[in-house]
């Protein structure tokens, strides 16, 4: 009854989400209140909830403290180099845009912490999304990909917990599946490709034309709207920057907060002529998150913040301090620097405020759903009776087996519920096959693409908060692609013989 219970769960949540008959938040909260009822847990629930929300409760210290100091680094300037250079590289170009996002999501991954490459990204590329009027689930989409993908790295969670649970050296779980990792990668890149060309060709079909830098001499694409901003800002008519309107258009986002987390409300006087003809980026960004006339700039103040910020990064890999405190720490510091007038502190904090609250909300609805899984039994259930249904005539193949099992399964349920809790059983199973802990583990991590996107993961949901995506539309146009990410590592592992077949 607790194995059907925990599916139907899941397949209603799902269904739910993704069709839009509820939002994540609230569906996160009853979906798994109801069917915790079914079990006979009772009253007892309740206990359950708040043993998982204490449990998350270091996660949403981080994520809130993380997005208030990254907020600050946007605010006073720091990324606008960067976003700079990526749209003179990337011109207004969509394919040179998402191919941009999936190589800057995959250098900042590698610091092994999804929560940080996701603000990073979002910070320096929604604002480009949103001025060439591209869908942010494009940008959630590549950066979901590429980073769950990374996330098979030894300092990241779920090789150095398969290395802990079976006992050996992470080392031998990693560096084997480098190609593996190498060929998810490419098929990554390749998606992101694709993803870029398709929206080049929708924004083509709503008369949204861009021009090759290459072949025209021109500086980029010249929408209407986007020649209506340069002539505002030399007429030096005023506009209003506040950037949480987004453009978006077609990609089912909730545009209402798609800038949230990284809004500025700052009067604009326009662009001048010098900015407008600086790489072209002036008036691409006016009215975002980084116009280049908001209020909150501190341009004397960038080496003071890049340092700060490089030595929070290091900090961050050290892992000498709590991550919480670290950024509790590194926030203070910011807004004393940058915002030393009391009011204006207040003022950046507020700021921030609605980011603040759907990213914690969220992580706080997912403790509901964690707790009454755990709780009632039903992720234990679930594991065993997947266990169970393997037919030992199938141990040859524990290893394969065991790389299809980790895709649904650490979507379903947490990471350490899968690598504590079932990997060592199924690890034990194939040892009677002669199979190597070592393959069984290298086949558990290529299942990371699909765990990246699950709502039980905090960092997607910081993800699409920042972007202004709902859940269910991210889910649409990245599970496919994650899947078989998934698979050709998993194919590639075995190819090369690194996931043995007894």
């Amino acid at each position: 009854m607790l194995v059907i219970l925990g599916f139907a769960m899941i397949i209603v949540f799902m269904t739910l989400i993704m069709t839009k008959r509820l939002s994540p938040i609230l569906a996160l909260i009853i979906v798994p209140t109801v069917f915790g009822l079914f079990t006979g847990a009772g009253l007892g629930i309740g206990e359950m909830v708040m043993d998982a929300i204490a449990d998350m409760s270091s996660t949403a210290a981080l994520l809130l403290f993380a997005i208030i100091y990254f907020g600050i680094m946007i605010d006073v300037g720091l990324f606008d180099k960067l976003v700079g250079f990526i749209l003179k590289v990337a011109g207004h170009d969509p394919v040179k845009v998402v191919m941009g996002t999936a190589l800057l999501t995959g250098a900042v991954s590698l610091d092994g912490d999804g929560s940080t490459t996701f603000i990073v990204v979002t910070a320096a590329m929604l604002p480009i999304y949103q001025r060439l009027e591209m869908s942010p689930v494009v940008l959630t989409c590549v950066a979901g990909l590429i980073n769950g993908t990374l996330n098979i790295v030894p300092w990241g969670g779920p090789t150095a917990r398969a290395s802990s649970a079976l006992q050996i050296d992470a080392n031998d779980i990693f560096a084997p599946m480098v190609p593996a990792l190498a060929a998810g990668l490419l098929a990554c890149f390749v998606f992101a490709y694709f993803l870029g060309i398709s929206e080049r060709r929708r924004l083509a079909k709503n008369g949204v034309a861009w021009v090759d830098e290459a072949s025209s001499g021109t500086s980029g694409s010249k929408r209407s709207d986007l020649v209506g901003a340069v002539a505002r800002s030399s007429s030096g008519s005023n506009s209003n920057s506040g950037s949480n309107s987004g453009s978006g258009s077609g990609s089912g986002a909730d545009n209402g907060g798609a800038t949230s987390a990284t809004s500025t409300l700052a009067d604009s006087d326009g662009t001048d002529a010098g900015s407008v003809n600086d790489a072209g980026s002036g008036s691409a960004l006016t009215d975002t998150a980084l116009d280049p006339n908001r209020a909150t700039l501190r341009p004397k103040l960038f080496w003071f913040n890049l340092v700060l910020t490089v030595a929070v990064m290091v900090m961050l890999i050290a892992d000498l301090l709590p991550l919480p405190y670290l950024f509790m720490i590194a926030m203070v510091i910011a807004l004393m620097v940058n915002f030393p007038n009391i009011k204006a502190q207040q003022e950046e904090l507020a700021s921030h405020a609605s980011a603040i609250i759907a990213v914690v909300a969220m992580v706080m609805a997912a403790g509901v759903l964690t707790g009454i899984m755990s709780g009632t039994g039903m992720v234990d259930a679930m594991a065993e009776w997947l266990v169970a249904v393997i037919p030992s005539s199938m141990g040859p193949y524990m290893a394969v087996i065991t790389g299809l099992l980790s895709i649904p399964m650490t979507f379903f349920m947490s990471n350490d519920a899968f690598y504590f809790g079932i990997l060592p059983v199924l690890a034990e199973t194939a040892s009677h096959f002669g199979i190597s802990a070592a393959d069984m583990a290298r086949a558990s991590i290529t299942g990371q693409p699909v765990h990246m996107q699950s709502p039980l993961v905090p960092a997607i949901l910081l993800l699409v908060s920042l972007s202004g995506v709902e859940l269910g539309d991210h889910h649409k146009k990245v599970l496919w692609r994650a899947l078989i990410v998934s698979l050709v590592m998993l194919a590639v592992g075995v190819l090369i013989g690194v996931i043995a077949i007894g």
